[in-house]
């Protein structure tokens, strides 16, 4: 396995844990504890980018993504250049297309429209925008998801792609296909697992559920992925210790 792959925690999993200044100083100190050494500032609320930056320094950990409300992204885009300026950090992910535009060719048109102004800044500050998947981009028109016609449109210089690796198998995607059909556009993935309970699928930790993580993560390493976000929107349990099974999982397969 690749070792330039690193694993961070994406903090959307813990944003219940977050919403403090205190709070997020101590679920950041149980994150590096279990061995992680990155993070994505996701579903924290209001945060002041400097403070964040010296929690994170202070225990080793690097901030390599965020998720970024769209209408700052759109709107404040010189603010959000800067917030990422503090905090070291170089790739601005939206969450999700926000719903007012229509899941169809033509809202995915308007989207990047809207969006894309704001990727050229980004770009001039050496910053990169990036989109992130859930299962209702897998809707098809004329035989091409909606995700291939977001990535078509948009200039791979422009808007990269956080991959889902949950949301695709819930898509009825092969992620491992998709994943290497994206190559050279996914610095970050996102990796959690899906498990079956009774008749509902359910997020589990990373190599806990039944999807085939082999050929995940060998299509990450061939697409040139360099993070490996691992996130639970919902958690069974304590999302720390989802969090610490994730990472205990991966790192016997050499990861870190």
């Amino acid at each position: 396995m690749n070792k330039k792959m690193m694993l961070g925690a994406q903090l959307y999993t813990v944003r219940m844990l977050c919403q403090t200044e205190p709070e997020l100083a101590e679920t950041l100190k149980q994150i590096a504890a279990i061995g992680y050494q990155s993070v994505q500032v996701s579903g924290i609320g209001t945060y002041d980018p400097a403070r964040v930056k010296a929690l994170c320094d202070a225990l080793n950990l690097v901030i390599p993504v965020t998720h970024t409300p769209p209408d700052m992204i759109m709107n404040q885009t010189d603010q959000v250049i800067e917030d990422h300026q503090i905090m070291g950090t170089k790739h601005v992910g939206i969450g999700s297309m926000p719903g007012h535009y229509e899941w169809n060719p033509e809202g995915v048109s308007r989207f990047l429209d809207d969006f894309l102004p704001a990727a050229e800044k980004l770009k001039k500050a050496g910053m990169m925008l990036h989109y992130h998947n859930h299962h209702f981009e897998m809707a098809r028109y004329d035989g091409k998801t909606l995700l291939t016609y977001m990535a078509e449109q948009a200039p791979a210089d422009l808007l990269g792609f956080i991959l889902d690796t949950y949301w695709l198998q819930a898509g009825g995607e092969d992620p491992a296909a998709v994943i290497r059909r994206f190559k050279g556009r996914v610095p970050v993935i996102h990796l959690k697992d899906m498990a079956m309970r009774k008749k509902d699928q359910i997020m589990t930790p990373v190599l806990s559920g039944n999807m085939n993580f082999e050929t995940i993560l060998e299509a990450c390493e061939t697409a040139g992925c360099e993070w490996l976000m691992i996130e639970q929107d919902t958690c069974d349990g304590s999302p720390i210790d989802c969090l610490a099974e994730s990472y205990q999982n991966l790192s016997q397969l050499g990861l870190r």
